[in-house]
């Protein structure tokens, strides 16, 4: 038996150092220390040896099992070494190959205007407030001094889900809410999307961007908001900015008006982009009505307040030129990346 455990001893050898992978060395590992590997049988016939074999034989065997694991283990270290190599050679990284660039976004151009303008008015000390979209006839019309049979109350014009529940035709019942909510003083902007049933041309689009603005307080005028406007206009097209307020209705302001600024393009004289007037219409405005403010158990009496309206997307595309809302929703990069 002792020849038998020299020899096994030599094979392991010759083996172990002629594996060239880990699966193979745990190949070899079973073929001679497993439950039925070339050793563990060996020594099952120690039963048959003399008492006096048996403890040489059985050190011997000890000899021979941890002459084995130990080559196996030095194997190991030497194939994980090998694999190492192997691998760190193949993924090796060609530091003078040029990169991919990757393209990194910015923000729409409706963003980047809608952002200029919340920063005036937050620089002026205005809060933004922000309402739902599906909004209720009462928030929408109701509470804001417009009758049930004024022309935008339409099914044809607005989108309704529900004979009073729509959604919404501007950011006005973001006011209401904000004055039913909240005692004044109160001076806020409210910017969102709005939704109306017009078709898509150059200059409609069924969903549409505003912000509209509310101060309400003690001694509230005229000279407030014309003032407010005036200064908003210089901030946002330039210091030499000129603005004209014209009388106009709306049932939630009285007196109301429209405000034109002088053409930031050619400077009044007239041009293409003013259609020759000198003067581009941006937004509507007035002082709060008094029903509006009863409404929203607020005294007429006591407080007075202005509130003014403006279409971001109509903006946007006069300060950049753009002709054709369209282009804001189409999602071409070639459009987007001029921005």
């Amino acid at each position: 038996m002792k020849e038998q455990l020299l020899e096994i001893l030599e094979k392991s050898k010759i083996d172990i150092k002629s594996a060239e992978n880990l699966n193979q060395l745990d190949q070899f590992r079973v073929k001679y220390l497993g439950k039925k590997g070339e050793l563990t049988l060996l020594l099952r016939g120690m039963g048959k040896l003399s008492s006096e074999e048996r403890p040489v034989i059985g050190k011997l065997a000890n000899e021979v099992r941890t002459d084995i694991e130990s080559l196996l283990e030095e194997n190991k270290s030497v194939i994980k070494e090998k694999e190492k190599f192997a691998r760190l050679e193949s993924e090796v990284i060609d530091v003078t190959m040029s990169r991919k660039t990757k393209k990194v976004g910015h923000k729409h151009p409706l963003t980047l205007v809608l952002d200029e303008i919340k920063s005036i008015f937050i620089g002026m000390g205005y809060k933004i407030a922000e309402g739902p979209e599906v909004e209720t006839v009462y928030h929408n019309f109701d509470a804001l001094n417009a009758p049930k049979d004024h022309p935008s109350r339409d099914f044809s014009d607005t989108f309704y889900i529900a004979n009073d529940i729509l959604l919404r035709t501007q950011t006005s019942p973001v006011q209401i809410r904000t004055m039913k909510n909240s005692k004044p003083p109160i001076r806020i902007i409210s910017p969102g999307r709005c939704f109306r049933s017009d078709e898509i041309d150059a200059t409609h689009s069924p969903m549409f961007h505003q912000v509209e603005g509310l101060v309400i307080d003690k001694n509230i005028t005229m000279g407030d908001l014309k003032g407010t406007l005036d200064t908003f206009a210089k901030r946002l097209f330039g210091i030499n900015t000129k603005t004209k307020f014209r009388p106009h209705y709306f049932p939630f302001t009285e007196p109301s008006g429209e405000v034109d600024v002088s053409c930031f393009k050619c400077g009044g004289s007239g041009c293409r982009m003013c259609k020759g007037s000198g003067w581009i219409e941006i937004l509507g405005c007035g002082m709060v009505h008094p029903n509006v403010l009863e409404e929203c158990g607020i005294d007429p009496e006591i407080y007075s307040g202005f509130a003014f309206g403006m279409g971001v997307d109509r903006i946007t595309m006069m300060k950049h030129e753009i002709d054709d809302i369209r282009l804001f929703f189409e999602n071409d990069m070639r459009f987007i990346d001029q921005f």
